[in-house]
């Protein structure tokens, strides 16, 4: 009998390592997903000189319905002028490179929170992939 209470008591702490093993992988995912999308639109913007709005709309679209995220929700910062590229040394450092910025809000962290008592605020967090790239965008 002492063994089938300590069993009930430890049971619920194991689980909670399964599910966690299970929602890394689904984040891990998630991120796999948000890191292929982000690079097909940076090659697209080096071909372009810069993030289109075109290219910026599409982005959105894709991340959104790969990862049932509201388009809203998804914040892109990235190079709005059309940079071309050098093949000379450019002085003021800036030498035709493209700059930008996605982040995506990952709305669950851990696994058995109600357990834990972690709040659903806390178990929130934001993937950002932020890079550069040369513009191929001839003059």
């Amino acid at each position: 009998m002492k063994q089938l209470i300590v069993l009930l008591g430890v049971l619920p702490l194991l689980l909670i390592f399964m599910m966690q093993y299970t929602l890394d992988q689904k984040n891990s995912t998630a991120i796999s997903l948000l890191q292929e999308q982000v690079y097909t639109a940076k090659e697209q913007a080096k071909q372009e000189g810069y993030f289109t709005p075109e290219i910026r709309q599409e982005l959105r679209k894709n991340i959104s319905r790969s990862l049932d995220i509201p388009e809203e929700e998804i914040i892109i910062e990235a190079t709005e002028t059309r940079k071309y590229r050098l093949n000379y040394f450019d002085e003021s450092g800036e030498r035709g490179i493209i700059h930008y910025e996605v982040s995506v809000p990952i709305k669950r962290l851990m696994a058995g929170t109600n357990l834990l008592g972690i709040d659903k605020e806390e178990n929130t967090g934001v993937y950002t992939i932020k890079g550069t790239a040369a513009s191929e965008c001839l003059p």
